[in-house]
């Protein structure tokens, strides 16, 4: 097959054949295409789309063109929730832990930042000597024996959509329903995960910026984890502003252990309910609990108990980290400014560029704007407020953490034009949209 025909096809918007579709995964894989063909086919599917039958066949191309892990030997129903993305969204590492805690398997394997979105995998890494590149025999042994892994892909795992990517992320071709379906559900599928629960953002900071298109991309992926024959919901939460309220690696790595361990204030609400919304989800598909209310009931217990907090101690301590992170969040790396980000008015809150706040914290490094940027764990801001509440000129709206006073002092004058102050108080945006099952969609 020629790649340049297969280009020219799809940019004049027809459908490619399950045999092209395999010469492109593959070719992505083994390295046999390179860089600049592949990114010309990924910017022509994002301008031009893809079929679902198209989306299904890259999905399984993907998800074939490495090892698959068989996960029957851990015992019990393994269960795995995935994240399309978003800013201050540490769901995973509040959830992991407590979902575990209370009986599940949580086998996961997770990404790097994309775009303006953060990473869990980056998160991680930002404590000192957590390691996420575990060997399959590595990471079903985990599972077994603690409940819990959260791993990055392996040479072996998924290799394709490892190097699609990458280049997503670099070349303009992010928010494509069909490349993000298929990216997301070959990972979930590949890892062996037995159940999948899907939470798919919507609003200013996410990758799907209108109810609509978030919609379409969860019945997408619910589409296709159907076929595949796996238990599968989505649910659709807001992103109108960053979920929690630490966006940075390193900074929300502590968000996740202060609510983990009863610290958090009460802004960090949002980050504990839709955890706990997608936590409900996960121990049912899993078997670990018979209705919402019971598997609410215990996730609150393996929180007031400390069960969830102790879970993310093995974890991290499983996977070489420093353990004491979870006792005193010092240990953790920080930046050298902190820099107030001051009102210019009074005003109530009354919206955020989200998408924009994720770029701030790229700028400052918690992020990479190329292939080759090292990531800086340290760096990033915390929210000061939430939509819907008054500011007095001069109060902080955020506080900027930087390793560069120059960057930082850019990073304060961004800020001040991304969160808007109006004179009326606005109404607090919804943390829930929608829920996507085989059988349809209902709104909430």
């Amino acid at each position: 097959m020629n790649i340049i025909e297969i280009i020219l096809k799809k940019k004049r918007g027809e459908a490619l054949t399950r045999e092209e579709i395999r010469f492109f995964a593959r070719g992505a894989a083994d390295g046999s295409l390179p860089d600049e063909q592949l990114a010309a086919l990924l910017m022509a599917i994002c301008l031009r789309g893809m079929t679902p039958q198209e989306t299904a066949d890259l999905t399984m191309e993907m998800m074939h063109s490495g090892e698959v892990v068989d996960l029957s030997g851990v015992g019990g129903v393994c269960v795995d929730k995935h994240s399309t993305g978003g800013v201050g969204d540490t769901t995973t590492l509040v959830l992991t832990p407590l979902v575990a805690a209370c009986g599940a398997k949580v086998a996961k394997m997770s990404g790097r930042g994309l775009g303006h979105t953060g990473g869990t995998l980056d998160k991680l890494e930002s404590i000192p000597g957590c390691t996420v590149s575990l060997s399959q025999e590595a990471f079903v042994a985990q599972v077994r024996r603690i409940g819990c892994a959260v791993i990055g892909q392996t040479g072996d795992l998924v290799p394709a959509d490892k190097r699609l990517y990458a280049l997503r992320d670099v070349t303009g071709t992010v928010d494509s329903v069909p490349l993000i379906a298929s990216s997301i559900l070959s990972k979930k599928l590949a890892a062996g995960a037995h159940a999948i629960v899907l939470d798919v953002k919507t609003g200013s900071g996410a990758l799907m910026q209108t109810l609509e298109d978030s919609v379409e991309l969860a019945q997408a992926m619910v589409r296709i984890g159907t076929l595949a024959g796996r238990p599968i919901l989505a649910m659709v939460t807001g992103m109108d502003q960053p979920l929690g309220t630490h966006v940075g690696n390193a900074l929300e790595v502590k968000e996740a252990i202060d609510i983990l361990s009863g610290r958090a204030d009460g802004k960090s609400a949002d980050l504990r309910e839709v955890s706990m919304l997608l936590g409900e989800q996960m121990l049912l598909a899993a078997g670990a609990a018979p209705s919402r209310d019971e598997a609410r009931r215990r996730l609150e217990h393996a929180l007031e108990s400390g069960a969830g907090l102790e879970k993310l101690r093995e974890m991290i301590a499983a996977q070489g980290g420093d353990a004491r992170v979870c006792d005193d969040t010092g240990l953790l790396p920080r930046a050298r400014y902190i820099l107030p980000v001051p009102a210019m008015r009074d005003g109530y809150v009354c919206s955020m560029d989200t998408t924009g706040i994720g770029y701030v914290a790229q700028g400052l490094g918690a992020g990479r704007a190329r292939k080759t940027d090292v990531i800086d764990p340290a760096v990033g801001l915390v929210m000061a407020v939430r939509i819907g509440e008054r500011l007095c000129e001069g109060e902080p709206i955020a506080y900027i953490h930087a390793n560069d006073e120059a960057r930082g002092r850019a990073a304060v004058e961004r800020m001040q034009q991304l969160v808007r102050l109006s004179d009326a108080q606005p109404q607090r945006p919804p943390l829930v949209l929608a829920e996507v099952t085989p059988q349809g969609v209902r709104r909430a």
